[in-house]
């Protein structure tokens, strides 16, 4: 199993191939389109994400000891983000993610690249997995 770490790498050089910002964006479009259908009953208020101006529900579940992720969001590019958070992360044991930095979002170039109220969404789809996996951490 890769670690997170080359895994995270692995994003940015994917990343890395697109010269301009239209074609990173099309890129997320098309990672959000890569997420399973996401369940109608598992869209409730207890897994949206709150401070995303777009709609993102976001689920966790315990498999062995990771943490598995599912999500969905009504917002294309929104999807595209958070289906990029999942497929890093999706997986992986709780401790290793709330110890992780985030930063190959920084690396990635994302943050600023994007309208600020994105920009505030990904930083609290960011803090929702970080949460998730500090609270279970040692279950």
């Amino acid at each position: 199993m890769k670690t997170l770490k080359e895994i995270q790498n692995e994003k940015v050089e994917e990343f890395a191939m697109f010269d301009d910002w239209l074609d990173k964006y099309s890129y997320l479009i098309e990672l959000g389109n890569t997420l399973p259908p996401f369940p109608e009953s598992l869209k409730t208020d207890d897994r949206l994400i709150k401070g995303c101006q777009s709609r993102v529900w976001l689920d966790a579940r315990m498999e062995d000891g990771s943490l598995v992720f599912s999500a969905d969001s009504d917002a294309l590019i929104t999807k595209g983000i958070i289906a990029l958070l999942v497929s890093v992360y999706s997986g992986r044991r709780p401790e290793e993610i709330a110890s992780d930095d985030f930063s190959f979002i920084e690396r990635l170039g994302l943050r600023e690249n994007l309208s600020p109220t994105r920009a505030n969404g990904l930083v609290s789809m960011i803090e929702t997995i970080r949460r998730m996996a500090e609270n279970n951490c040692a279950k």
